[in-house]
């Protein structure tokens, strides 16, 4: 059981580089020389013997010594019992390893107390999941001006709005599970290392294709980080402080959307921010924005180096000493923090838990680099595979599935209406655009020169003869059963417009970008397209709405005070009764957007609804933790996570359909879904009082 620091004082000693312990057989790790008394008790027994006088009379002929052979066999003999004993047995010692490891280590944080490292850490790790944040809403913000750019159909824009979770769910699955076997820092750093490569080199290229595939792998490394991230920092947290802290790292990404809010409110509508090298390579103010939001990405992995690898997960692989190491560190730096430099770390050694599945080596001398590297990665991933089926058997598999339906359940509804509410503004803002349509009908125009934008109109049954239409801009204007009759088109751009059984006749389209498929069943004579305008055009006074910037701003913000009564209630309400009081508040929410028929009213109830929901998130983040031991936490919350990012692709898309059909289907989905994991959830067991195992 736990004992408290005093009796670690008392049990564990370092004195003059010297470990002082218990007895051998005690299976502890020891280290140092026998005491002292037993040597003089010895010198007393052979007082007057001189060993080296005696000759064996084997010596000579090669014959080893009985004592020698019976020293071997002893050494030997706890390997030999090993090899042969069930793996059932090694098994349950290694449980019972595990449990012992569990309340001493815990003893041990307590020990180092919480201070300057944990809060280093802290903002370290935050930089990570701050980057997470910002992955999500980097795509959502640049597809009005990437579509342009890129000349995106509406199946290309979706295919790269749900591109990024894809990249996600996998990442969370595969860097999750190597985190359990290669350690939390070292894939930390890979997760880290891909997305800042992959996000820098999107912001460069200019197809279609290239892009979608740096934004997959970009998402992919993102995707590793949460799990990572949330399993590596409770590893340096005691019980007590546990549920708190890692409830206030979960602030990292709501700053992270803030940021990213901030970034491009304040970068994209600048389209002076950016460069041309001749006519086929354009670096946009968007590409600036993405740029700019892989910075967390690469100054957490700066920080990252600084930083050790999680001594739990060290002692988990036997690696004692660098364990221990780590240990004092983290002790000293609070101490002196704290003033107290004199304070000596007392712990002397560690149980460590007995290895069964040891990692195959291959000596240098054995085949050739290549088949080396791949009997190392196969094992790896076969490890990597057992941890998975390890989280679904008989002792772990009913949490899993509870988990597993909570997660799901929360993602399709959160993420669902995260892209619902953007998405319906964007509609209620067309339907009062076009209500300010303006109808011209039967008008005759002759002679007349257009240098000036026309603007939401529909012009029926005209007549224009003779009339030039010079460097100007159509913004959603329609022309039908209209007459142009030797007109002149120079140096035109067109939104949204389109003619519509008109009669063309002697007309020339000079250096302009209305394309073939802008004139619908439509009669041209003598008409002539020359020098047509080549790509797709930004028009970031059309495209580019600020409101939208505003709505995933207060989105974001208003997850704080979420994040601030989570955190103080984390452990004094517990886990369980944060996502289930929180995921029912967050379905009442659900109901009252019924009554949002405004911007305004649905900017209310999306802050609403973001505020409710952040608790529950939170406690999901905590009890995932908790409940999976050292060895299998990583690839856990890695599973759940990727399930969570299939929830959010199948809610981006189903709740999309519905904008402009009916608002019952969305908000009854999701209301459900939080009902049902809410009351679900509530059967979860509480882990508020468990140590780590």
């Amino acid at each position: 059981g736990g004992r408290g620091a005093n009796q670690v004082s008392d049990d564990y000693r370092y004195q003059d580089g010297n470990y002082e312990g218990y007895a051998p057989n005690d299976g502890y790790y020891r280290g140092g020389d026998e005491p002292a008394h037993e040597e003089d008790a010895q010198s007393d027994v052979t007082e007057g013997h001189d060993e080296d006088d005696e000759v064996y009379e084997g010596e000579y002929q090669g014959i080893p010594h009985p004592d020698d052979i019976k020293e071997k066999q002893k050494k030997r003999a706890p390997a030999m019992a090993d090899e042969y004993r069930d793996r059932a047995d090694l098994m349950a010692e290694r449980m019972e390893d595990e449990e012992q490891l569990a309340h001493q280590y815990e003893n041990i944080i307590e020990e180092c107390g919480h201070g300057r490292f944990q809060w280093t850490l802290f903002f370290v790790l935050g930089l990570a999941l701050m980057a997470d944040g910002v992955e999500v809403f980097v795509v959502g913000f640049v597809l009005p001006s990437a579509e342009k750019d890129m000349c995106l159909s509406s199946s290309n824009k979706g295919m790269l709005g749900l591109i990024v979770y894809l990249g996600m769910m996998v990442g969370a699955v595969m860097l999750g599970g190597l985190a359990d076997k290669l350690g939390r820092k070292q894939c930390l750093i890979i997760s880290l290392a891909i997305n800042a490569a992959f996000a820098f080199l999107s912001s460069f290229v200019q197809g279609y294709g290239f892009f979608l595939f740096c934004r997959l792998i970009s998402g992919l490394g993102i995707g590793g980080t949460l799990p990572i991230v949330f399993a590596y920092f409770s590893e340096f947290l005691s019980r007590e402080k546990r549920g708190e802290h890692l409830s206030w790292l979960c602030m990292f990404w709501m700053i992270g959307g803030i940021f990213a809010s901030a970034m491009a409110w304040s970068i994209i509508p600048h389209y002076g921010w950016g460069f041309s090298m001749g006519t086929k390579y354009h670096f946009h103010s968007w590409r600036v924005f993405v740029l700019v939001c892989s910075l967390p990405c690469i100054a957490s992995l700066v920080a990252l180096k600084f930083m050790p690898e999680s001594p739990r997960f060290l002692l988990e692989i036997g690696k004692h000493d660098e364990a221990w190491m780590i240990l004092k560190q983290v002790h000293d730096t609070n101490m002196r923090a704290k003033g107290e430099p004199e304070r000596v770390f007392t712990v002397s050694y560690i149980k460590t838990p007995k290895q069964v599945d040891e990692f195959i080596e291959i000596q240098s001398s054995t085949g050739t680099w290549y088949q080396r590297w791949m009997v190392r990665i196969s094992t790896t991933f076969k490890q990597v595979w057992d941890n998975v089926l390890y989280c679904l058997t008989a002792q772990y598999r009913m949490n899993t599935l509870m988990l597993a339906v909570v997660w799901f359940t929360m993602a399709l509804s959160y993420y669902g209406l995260i892209v619902w509410f953007p998405d319906m503004i964007r509609y209620l803002q067309e339907e009062a655009y076009e209500s300010r349509v303006k109808v011209f009908d039967e008008e005759e125009v002759s002679h007349f020169t257009f240098n000036f934008t026309l603007e939401n109109q529909i012009h029926r049954n005209g007549e224009y003869r003779n009339d030039k239409f010079i460097g100007m801009k159509f913004k959603e204007v329609r022309f039908e059963h209209s007459l142009f009759e030797d007109c002149y088109f120079e140096d035109v751009t067109s939104s949204e417009t389109f003619f519509e059984n008109c009669t063309i006749i002697s007309t020339v389209f000079y250096n302009t970008d209305l394309y073939e498929h802008k004139f619908i069943n439509c009669r041209l004579i003598n008409s002539t397209f020359m020098k047509e305008k080549e790509g797709c055009h930004l028009d970031f006074e059309e495209d580019n709405d600020f409101l939208i910037y505003l709505v995933s701003f207060l989105g974001s913000l208003s997850v704080l005070p979420g994040n601030i009564i989570s955190a103080l209630l984390m452990d004094k309400i517990g886990r369980i009764k944060m996502i289930g009081g929180s995921m029912l508040i967050s379905a009442v929410c659900c109901f009252f957007l019924f009554f949002g028929n405004s911007e305004s009213a649905m900017i209310g109830w999306q802050c609403l609804f973001c505020g409710a929901s952040i608790a529950a998130w939170n406690a999901l983040d905590v009890i995932t933790v908790e409940l999976y031991p050292t060895d299998k936490r990583a690839t856990a919350f890695g599973i759940l996570n990727g399930l969570c990012k299939f929830g959010a692709i199948l809610g981006n898309s189903i709740f999309a359909s519905f904008v402009g059909i009916t608002k019952v289907v969305p908000i009854l989905l999701a209301s459900s879904a939080l009902v049902g994991g809410g009351l679900l959830s509530l059967r979860l067991p509480e882990t508020r009082e468990q140590v780590l195992m």
